[in-house]
């Protein structure tokens, strides 16, 4: 769901308030394209829109709203927002998905896809077949010039390519990729990702820029210097760290906040599903006991991930941020020793009365 830009600074705000100081800021998705791109208009005249959306849970619903849905942040915009983050000492670091979740962009621009379409915007959630065609190099040309823009918007070190949750069906029928494959000695698909990922990987790199990605960047090969967001546990970020590349933590078994507060879900607000209750979040210990002190190094620090599916309000995003944002930023903070999940309990009756004096909605049952 999109946010305006008043509100944007808001959680900045915020974010501010508990020293959190990245925020990384997810523009492209399967459901709208939310960045300017001067180059490609049509990703803000068509990409950014969906026809309706999906009522309910995506896993068992067959019911849309009928209500057209859209938005975008123009460049300036992102400007004006990545200045605000600055002078609070935050890091803004855009996210441009490839090649994975990537329809919004495929129905502007068909030809970047196997089939050349035709593409929707999709209207529901989950992992979609239709992908970035890695066989052709207009696509390359595509999102090369796209990360041109982005990089001109957004001074950040990293900048996140995505590289999850890519399905690999097209690319195994499509004869283009089937043909970069043999051209390019790679063994299977899952190297085929890799090949595009270190392409983007290398561009970036080029421009004085770092890529990161969410651990399946790893499958076929990881980019000689890439950075990795291990979500789907810990496994990745500890075998990227012994790889000796930097990681930052982000599993969705202790820092994914669109999970469920109480274990009664009929009580609380839908969301895509796991439990994921405030004391485990405080538990989290973000140096995995595996690494030794140098591999150890190699660990930035750990980032919670608060996606937006089942959220479409400001008052129901505050609520599944807070009070786990507070658990989390004394975890960041905190040496290891020194975290006290009774003491911090206790505090936390002082923080409730702090939220609601700045009108900040939270769950108060945690």
């Amino acid at each position: 769901h999109f946010f305006p830009v008043s509100y944007i600074k808001e959680f900045l705000d915020n974010m501010a308030m508990y020293k959190l100081n990245t925020f990384h800021w997810h523009l492209v998705e399967d459901q709208g394209w939310r960045i300017e791109i001067k180059q490609y208009p049509q990703l803000t005249e068509m990409a950014h829109w969906r026809d309706e959306t999906i009522v309910g849970h995506a896993r068992d619903s067959k019911t849309y709203d009928g209500i057209g849905y859209g938005g975008f942040y123009t460049q300036d915009q992102i400007r004006d927002i990545v200045k605000y983050a600055a002078e609070r000492y935050i890091t803004v670091v855009p996210e441009i998905e490839m090649p994975g979740h990537s329809c919004a962009a495929l129905a502007a621009y068909p030809n970047l896809g196997c089939t050349g379409g035709p593409y929707e915007v999709k209207k529901t959630w989950g992992v979609m077949k239709d992908v970035y065609c890695a066989g052709q190099e207009e696509t390359f040309g595509f999102l090369q010039n796209v990360l041109d823009e982005v990089c001109e918007l957004f001074p950040s070190t990293y900048i996140h390519v995505g590289g999850d949750e890519c399905p690999k069906d097209a690319w195994k029928s499509c004869s283009k990729c089937q043909q970069r494959i043999k051209d390019e000695g790679l063994a299977d698909e899952h190297e085929l990702q890799s090949y595009f990922i270190q392409r983007m990987e290398k561009y970036l790199s080029a421009k004085n820029r770092k890529l990161i990605g969410w651990d399946e960047i790893l499958e076929g090969g990881l980019a000689p210097e890439a950075t990795v967001m291990s979500w789907r546990g810990e496994k990745g970020g500890i075998e990227a760290a012994k790889q000796l590349h930097d990681v930052v933590m982000s599993p969705t078994t202790y820092c994914y906040f669109d999970y469920y507060q109480s274990e009664n879900k009929t009580n609380e607000p839908l969301a895509i599903g796991g439990f994921l209750p405030l004391e485990k979040v405080y538990s989290y210990e973000p140096l995995p006991a595996e690494l030794t002190e140098q591999e150890a190094k190699h660990i930035l620090g750990a980032q919670a991930n608060l996606w937006t599916e089942y959220i479409a309000t400001t008052n129901k995003l505050e609520y599944m941020a807070y009070p786990r944002v507070c658990a989390l930023a004394e975890v960041v903070w905190s040496p290891k020793p020194a975290k006290d999940y009774a003491d911090f309990r206790k505090r936390l009756d002082t923080e409730f009365s702090r939220l609601k004096m700045y009108g900040i909605n939270y769950c108060d049952h945690p």
